[in-house]
């Protein structure tokens, strides 16, 4: 049996974070992970290939239908998908590999194979060999991360109805496609297979796309996604999903049956906290699998840690790796944190969407005075120049103390933007203090300048 301070179950962003910080604060680490490409979901098959796969169907799709604004012409225009996918595969490998080298300067020692607690401060994994490795630390992390939730009567194959997995490697693009679900992860992938030519119907089960999300952002990126040619159904209660003579047939409750080339699952996700032996030491989950932790990431089990998706909260792969630093640091000097109220969201479709803090929905529901400051893109200089400038930022402060309670953002580069406000938010600055920052000129970031303008009705530009 070999022995560690931490042994850490799951090498996603959560995962791989925390052991990399605990050996730096001194511990003996190993981190176990099934996949021998280490970097969870989010490297493997989640985030990065996504955004890999959106930028190349963003620039086909700027090359077909935008540059010609610019007086750039292209004669003969034309994708190649097997270069798009391995070019995805390619920066998936770069950077698993970057997690490999990190674990080694760290000296973070990786145990490949699927891990299971065996009991207290025991882990077992059965490599890929084949052969058992017995593990033991007084400490023990779950950061097993998460798995797409599959609903009754949808008949998963795998193909040609499938997950985001599965939407990440079509051998073709399909003629047409239905997505179950209008959040992120099907609005990204969605849009990506829209681009590349082919026909995409989202279904979704509430009122509106993107729930949860600011809802005037929300009904603004529904007008610009309609205009992308992406059809959208909501209140779509899907009963069914199957294939019939080689093609996907979708009934929803009170409609007619769609059909289409593939099927697309984003019905969600629940932590991946199955099989990780958590009745040895007395631990129960709940029926999305979630673990509860204490203030200090513990569980009912002494010794024994959750974080990330395991954990509930945003399933974000940012969340996770706060979480594994603020988590290892607590039980090592007794010190870290993190700030729930703080950690941005970001849908990188074109344009992108972000967002920080509290929606006006949320604002009203809990009886905050707020005060609202817009600035569209369209007067934005920058915006303009570069042809992209659907959109707007919207600013909501407080309506005594003027400090920034949220911050709501569609538009070009919106993601990167939402970080001066995720900053300024974390400081507990006021919609004053962000507009008397000088901010560059002509930049996009003059967008948020303008918004906390408006917040006192000192706009300049608007």
């Amino acid at each position: 049996m070999k022995s560690f301070d931490l042994v850490v179950l799951g090498a996603g962003p959560g995962g791989y974070v925390a052991a990399i910080r605990a050996a730096q604060l001194g511990l003996n680490v190993a981190c176990v992970d099934e996949n021998q490409q280490l970097g969870g979901t989010c490297l493997r098959v989640g985030c990065i290939p996504s955004k890999a796969l959106l930028q190349s169907s963003h620039l086909y799709h700027e090359a077909k239908e935008n540059l010609e604004d610019h007086g750039i012409g292209i004669k003969k225009l034309e994708f190649d998908l097997n270069r798009m996918l391995s070019r995805k595969d390619e920066i998936v490998k770069t950077l698993t590999g970057g997690i490999k080298m990190l674990f080694q300067r760290s000296k973070v020692t990786p145990v490949i194979g699927r891990g299971k607690i065996s009991g207290p401060g025991r882990v077992t994994v059965q490599l890929k060999s084949g052969e058992i490795e017995e593990l033991s630390a007084p400490k023990i992390l779950i950061a097993t991360g998460s798995v797409p939730l599959i609903l009754p009567g949808i008949d998963f194959d795998g193909d040609l109805i499938g997950d985001s997995t599965t939407a990440l490697s079509y051998e073709d693009v399909p003629e047409s496609l239905i997505v179950i679900g209008g959040g992120y992860i099907g609005l990204e992938l969605g849009s990506v297979w829209s681009r590349l030519g082919a026909t995409v119907t989202v279904l979704e089960g509430a009122d509106r796309v993107l729930p949860g999300l600011d809802n005037e952002i929300g009904k603004i990126a529904r007008r610009i996604f309609e205009k992308q040619e992406l059809t959208f159904e909501t209140e779509a209660w899907v009963e069914s999903a199957t294939v019939e003579n080689g093609q996907c047939v979708v009934k929803c409750k009170d409609r007619e049956p769609l059909t289409a080339a593939r099927v697309l699952v984003c019905t969600g996700r629940v932590a991946n906290t199955k099989e990780i032996g958590l009745e040895t030491i007395e631990i129960s989950a709940d029926k999305r699998g979630q673990i509860v932790v204490d203030e200090n990431f513990e569980t009912a089990a002494k010794g024994v840690y959750a974080i990330g998706d395991c954990i509930g909260g945003a399933m974000l792969a940012h969340k996770a790796s706060d979480e594994g630093v603020a988590c290892v640091e607590k039980f090592v000097n007794g010190f870290g944190s993190i700030h729930y109220d703080t950690i941005p969201a970001i849908v990188y479709t074109t344009p992108e969407i972000a967002s920080v803090g509290k929606t006006e929905e949320q604002l009203k529901d809990a009886g905050v005075e707020y005060r609202k400051g817009i600035c569209p893109f369209g007067a934005n200089g920058r915006a303009r120049a570069m042809g992209d400038f659907d959109g707007r930022i919207k600013i909501l402060a407080h309506a005594e103390t003027d400090r920034i309670l949220g911050v709501h953002a569609i538009g070009p580069q919106a993601g990167d933007l939402i970080a001066e406000a995720a900053v300024a938010m974390q400081f507990g600055a006021s919609s004053e203090d962000l507009a008397r920052c000088c901010h560059a000129h002509p930049t996009l970031s003059e967008v948020m300048h303008e918004a906390a303008l408006a917040v006192s009705g000192r706009a300049i530009h608007t």
